[in-house]
């Protein structure tokens, strides 16, 4: 008898190895059955931490992710989405409207701001509708931060010249060097249209980096810049957003772009992701840039510490 129990006893501990040997494998089949995500990047610091964001996300809910960060401008970083070199970026409302769709900014939007939600911003609801058809790509939910382009110039050139608003340029601008990147220089929805729209021309134009721009204009290099609305260097360096009197500049309000194909095998993608839906503000935005272009954090750190303290993905353990 006691052989016997003995015997049944080795059988049984190896058919539990098996049995859990085959729970291992079916566990690592169930991860493999979800797909690896490549997730891109422009070259400015808020597309890299917002990549990271996405990142993390995914990877929190046991997905594999490729990095293709700092990719370069709309152009090129759009081009990759397209041709499935990358999965994922994060886009603005008004760069897919005007710089990929080449359309214009409806008239009821001039002037005004749209609130930052899916279907109450009809520039969201324009690029929304027409990706899908052109690009096979799918907007998810805006994050709830327009970071809108704006003129900037230094404390002391707004006073001296009595700058308050962008059409307050026009009596100096031809005396003045403008600052922004080469994708500024010539978009659409660029410096062309600005000095179109306003009825003024620089007197020149210097293409820069977009980590060179404040820097610049703060040393005098240039005497006014492009600037993006959620950059924390704004109010760190005193500088000064010439109000947009003529309405020109678009909401661009930022959002995720999805390949379609990516969504048909894991649509669980979508769900993940707008979980930020209407969680960052401008503030907040504007504060995680600051954290990484002066306070000399990395993207990935700056996202990770976002998501942990709103709960939206596990910290270490």
């Amino acid at each position: 008898m006691g052989r016997f129990i003995k015997t049944m006893t080795t059988l049984l501990v190896a058919l539990g190895l098996i049995g859990a040997s085959l729970a291992g494998i079916s566990g690592v089949a169930a991860q493999d059955d979800k797909p690896t995500v490549t997730v891109g990047s422009k070259d400015f610091t808020e597309s890299i931490i917002l990549a990271e964001m996405v990142a993390l996300l995914l990877e929190d809910n046991g997905y594999t992710v490729e990095r293709q960060l700092n990719l370069g401008g709309t152009a090129v970083v759009h081009e990759a989405l397209v041709s499935g070199e990358i999965d994922i970026y994060v886009e603005y409302t008004g760069t897919g409207l005007l710089a990929i769709l080449g359309q214009d900014l409806p008239e009821a939007e001039a002037g005004a701001t749209p609130v930052a939600a899916a279907g109450q911003d009809p520039v969201y609801d324009i690029v929304a509708s027409e990706y899908p058809e052109q690009f096979g790509v799918e907007w998810l939910d805006p994050w709830g931060f327009n970071n809108t382009y704006a003129v900037a110039v230094t404390a002391e050139t707004a006073e001296a010249n009595d700058l308050q608003t962008v059409s307050d340029l026009e009596g100096v601008a031809g005396d003045m060097t403008f600052g922004a990147t080469q994708e500024f220089l010539v978009r659409p929805d660029g410096l062309p249209g600005l000095e179109e729209t306003y009825g003024f021309e620089f007197g020149d134009d210097q293409g820069l980096d977009p980590g060179l721009l404040y820097s610049a204009l703060s040393e005098g290099d240039v005497d006014a810049i492009s600037a993006f609305a959620t950059d924390g260097r704004i109010p760190a360096l005193g500088l000064v957003l010439l109000e947009d009197d003529m309405g020109y500049f678009p909401p661009y309000f930022a959002a995720p772009v999805v390949s379609q194909e990516l969504l048909a095998e894991s649509p669980e993608v979508a769900d993940i992701l707008n979980q930020l839906s209407g969680q960052v503000d401008d503030a907040t935005m504007a504060d995680l840039n600051f954290q990484v272009d002066d306070g000399g954090n990395e993207p990935v750190d700056v996202a990770r510490a976002f998501l942990e303290e709103h709960g939206l993905i596990g910290g270490d353990s």
